[in-house]
């Protein structure tokens, strides 16, 4: 069995979840509500305030759902209690962000300002010129916006100038030496 998989996932008080006949679950809680489709080979029992998922067979295709199936129900009841967030810095001379209405304004060495729009299911705050926090309930969802900015201006090895990750190390090269 899977260690992810037969783990079982406890339903916080305010959380509603509900599994429909193909398959498709939706999590409603306080910050929202998320929908996903499981694949019909996993089954979703749910007992009251505790989420157990099944898998039909041991063949390897299930297997390997098992384990996903459980971490994307468990993250749609993580991100209707408390959300996510993704933390980026900025870093280099002249490099910064700025909020604007619904819009992120970032000048980052172009000629030009990029403009990031913000969405319905994302959120975007800007509490230093050299920070932006990325908050929104689904965990896919805001990764790969974070990933769309940090991908305007990715961190160069040679000085770290750049988005990153704020918990992120970027690995630094040595610059080229003079041969004499």
């Amino acid at each position: 069995m899977s260690r992810i998989g037969r783990t079982p996932i406890t339903v916080p008080a305010g959380v509603e979840v509900k599994v429909s006949d193909a398959n498709v679950v939706t999590v409603k809680g306080p910050k929202g509500t998320l929908e996903k489709p499981i694949d019909p080979k996993i089954g979703i029992n749910i007992d009251g305030a505790i989420i157990n998922v099944t898998r039909k067979s041991d063949a390897p295709q299930h297997r390997s759902l098992h384990g996903l199936s459980r971490s994307l129900v468990s993250n749609m009841v993580t991100g209707v209690t408390d959300g996510f967030k993704k933390e980026l810095e900025i870093n280099g001379v002249g490099l910064r962000a700025t909020k604007e209405g619904k819009r992120l304004v970032m000048n980052l060495g172009y000629s030009h300002q990029v403009i990031i729009e913000e969405t319905d299911t994302i959120a975007i705050d800007v509490p230093a010129p050299n920070r932006i926090v990325i908050n929104g309930i689904d965990k896919q969802e805001v990764g790969q916006f974070a990933a769309d900015v940090r991908r305007k201006r990715p961190p160069e090895p040679y000085k770290g100038k750049g988005i990153k990750y704020a918990n992120e190390v970027i690995r630094r090269k040595e610059g080229k030496t003079g041969a004499k």
